[in-house]
């Protein structure tokens, strides 16, 4: 793999998505080498399959490649664009199973979904710059408090409104409001260290 693949996902340049939206092969592969590990994480804890996960994935590249969706750099940093992409996909996905069982709140972030990315074969997700993000990631939630986990996985990771995660957390609407957003806040307080490492190399 060459260098520039090596590259975390929150180094993506936003250059790069106009060259893919040009139709440039290299771009389109360079995209994929720095997100795929990231976003195929993301559609797995959502959805918790696999096959389904890497099927959304496969969706997302198509439809940026065939400028179904296009990136504008108004709306975020390249990898907040996939990210979100990713995640209202995989809830769609979720959604279309059918009446949603309730799942029980688990470990989070270091759960069993999250750890069949970790154990499966590794490949071109090892780099030292993901490893580094994933351990960072995993610090700054394990100091959340349960609370705060809880209500942003059901958010984020199951697409809950928030009465649903009131309901589901026995809290009020206004707790669960709190405990996400201020937990989001802790998260990319968390990270800003990193992120603004990353922009100076």
């Amino acid at each position: 793999m060459d260098a520039s693949s090596q590259l975390s996902a929150t180094a993506i340049d936003p250059k790069l998505m106009a060259r893919v939206a040009k139709g440039e092969h290299h771009a389109l592969s360079q995209l994929y080498d720095q997100s795929s590990t990231v976003l195929f994480s993301l559609a797995l804890r959502i959805l918790g399959d696999r096959e389904e996960a890497a099927d959304v994935l496969q969706e997302i590249y198509l439809d940026v490649w065939r400028k179904v969706v296009r990136y504008d750099v108004g709306r975020g940093t390249p990898i907040a664009w996939l990210i979100t992409l990713t995640r209202s996909r995989a809830i769609d996905r979720l959604r279309t199973r059918g009446p949603r069982t309730v799942r029980q709140i688990g470990p989070s972030i270091d759960d069993a979904r999250t750890s069949q990315v970790d154990d499966h074969n590794s490949g071109p997700f090892d780099s030292q710059a993901d490893q580094e993000l994933q351990n960072l990631i995993k610090e700054a939630w394990a100091n959340l408090p349960r609370i705060q986990q809880q209500a942003i996985e059901l958010a984020y990771y199951e697409g809950l409104p928030d009465t649903e995660i009131a309901a589901q957390l026995s809290q009020p609407v206004e707790t669960v409001k709190t405990c996400i957003a201020i937990g989001m806040s802790q998260l990319r307080e968390s990270l800003q260290s990193y992120w603004e490492q990353d922009e100076a190399v």
